[in-house]
């Protein structure tokens, strides 16, 4: 178990991202075989084995009747940018999926705001387990306006 081969979704963002607008283009990817992040229209960053930045735009469709950012459009963009980095990180003979999210929103998100994902220390991936997914979310100014904790139960897959 645990044995690391390149991550297609990771080769594909690598790819991808050499083109002009190749950014746009990984997300809208990532969104059709996700539809429900779609919704929120999210622009990945950054991907790589560890780490993933995704952000929002603040736009009429993502807010909150007091018109920022709405709590749970910001929690779609941590599932969002865990799960991708996770799908990125497991090595090829695991899987994974989300078991639990423990949020609090710190500050209201009056801006476009932009998710970091990590995984830190990184796990040996031996057998199944659970793998907290630190988020973070920063407004335009970098204040913190949302941490989250995603628990990703990791574990081997069906032999076929």
């Amino acid at each position: 178990m645990g044995t690391k081969k390149s991550s297609p979704v990771l080769a594909l963002y690598q790819r991808m991202t050499r083109w002009p607008l190749g950014h746009w283009l990984f997300s809208r990817a990532v969104c059709f075989r996700a539809p429900y992040f779609g919704s929120i229209r999210p622009r990945f960053l950054a991907l790589r084995c560890g780490y993933a930045e995704a952000r929002i735009r603040k736009r009429r469709a993502v807010q909150n009747h007091i018109g920022t950012v709405h709590a749970i459009a910001m929690a779609n963009l941590c599932e969002l940018v865990a799960g991708t980095m996770t799908e990125v990180t497991v090595p090829a003979d695991m899987r994974w999926i989300p078991k639990g999210m423990t949020i609090q929103y710190l500050a209201k998100a009056t801006t476009d705001v932009r998710a970091v994902a990590k995984i830190d220390p990184m796990p040996d991936f031996a057998g199944p387990m659970d793998v907290p997914v630190e988020v973070a979310v920063f407004d335009n100014n970098e204040n913190k306006v949302v941490s989250a904790t995603i628990a990703m139960y990791v574990s081997p897959r069906r032999s076929a």
